[in-house]
């Protein structure tokens, strides 16, 4: 994996043993986390006062349902980049675990929790299959798993055969947009997001194999010769996020309609990439977190809610989230810079 520089600023490093600095903790907010809720809060206003029905809950309501898979792939994603790595295959992964998840449903009438595990076990296991392929091959991720999107993504057209799948019943409707998919009207799939996503940020944060993934991504040599299990580590995060987006492709089944057909998965690979970088998380590996990267799915797909409200182009819409791509990296860039002349 990629390395970074130390987590704590260079002056520190004569009275700072390296073994505790590569476990210091993040901030617990960051000042582009500060950022982001403005920006949002100034998005929201300009689109309420543009189109008043944005803010009503006909608008809210699905905008959140939509926000929650990209998020819960985010928060795996913001796991991997910390470490100093990356996943560009979780959109043919959602391929293959929707397709698999729609199949069982229309030939054996699977329950609910029978549909989302077989979902989470399928995505765990091209996840695991990611991070042992990295781990043993000491490859750079982007390289293992620009090719494993193309071997999911052959797997999940195998799996379709040529047709659509149709006449997908409604299992999931607890994690769609639909009145059965609210609790105190907000949808069950956000609920969903917020629980993982707090669980993960403890995890992250006050645990110690969570703070390993900081310090691999900061020092990975460090990291390994404080003991810390790289390889073992790697498998992890690729494996939690695998099953992260076997859960979020049964989201985004609920949130469709009756059929699926090969589109499934199409750009979620940028749309989470860009959630978690615009979320503060850098691409060099040991900083970030996932309150950054929650803000960063809120802020893309608001951006692509409010194109859509407005009547243009949707083109626009991924415009505007490669600048702010463009802006994210280029401050992390500068910041990595500016710590390495300190």
């Amino acid at each position: 994996m990629r390395t970074a520089s130390a987590l704590s600023p260079r002056g520190s490093e004569t009275s700072t043993p390296r073994r505790n600095r590569i476990r210091q903790l993040p901030a617990a907010v960051s000042g582009q986390e500060v950022v982001l809720v403005g920006a949002i809060v100034a998005l929201w206003v300009l689109l309420g006062l543009t189109t008043p029905a944005f803010l009503s809950a006909g608008s809210l309501q699905p905008l959140l349902s939509n926000i929650a898979p990209i998020a819960i792939i985010a928060i795996g994603q913001t796991i991997i980049m910390i470490s100093g790595g990356i996943d560009v295959s979780v959109g043919s992964m959602v391929l293959v675990c929707a397709v698999v998840a729609a199949k069982l449903m229309v030939v054996f009438d699977t329950p609910l929790i029978v549909t989302i595990a077989a979902a989470m076990l399928v995505g765990g296991l091209l996840g695991l299959l990611n991070g042992v392929l990295i781990a043993v091959g000491r490859v750079h991720p982007i390289i293992i798993t620009f090719a494993t999107s193309n071997i999911f993504l052959f797997i999940g057209l195998r799996i379709f055969d040529s047709q659509t799948v149709t006449g997908i019943p409604p299992t999931l409707a607890v994690l769609g947009k639909g009145i059965n998919g609210r609790f105190l009207g907000i949808p069950v799939s956000f609920l969903v997001m917020i629980f993982i996503a707090a669980a993960a940020w403890y995890y992250l944060r006050y645990v110690a194999g969570g703070r390993h993934f900081y310090a691999i991504g900061s020092d990975g040599p460090a990291a390994r010769l404080t003991g810390i299990k790289v390889d073992r580590r790697a498998v992890l995060a690729y494996t939690v996020t695998g099953l992260l987006v076997g859960l979020a492709s049964c989201m985004i089944l609920a949130n469709g309609t009756q059929n699926l057909d090969q589109t499934v998965g199409t750009g979620l690979s940028l749309a989470t990439i860009a959630a978690v970088v615009i979320g503060g998380t850098s691409v060099l590996g040991g900083r970030g977190g996932v309150l950054g990267t929650i803000l960063g799915a809120i802020l893309v797909q608001t951006v692509a809610s409010g194109v859509t409200q407005l009547g243009l182009p949707s083109q626009l819409g991924d415009l505007f989230v490669g600048l702010f791509i463009m802006v994210a990296v280029g401050t992390d860039l500068l910041r990595a810079r500016a710590r390495r002349r300190a």
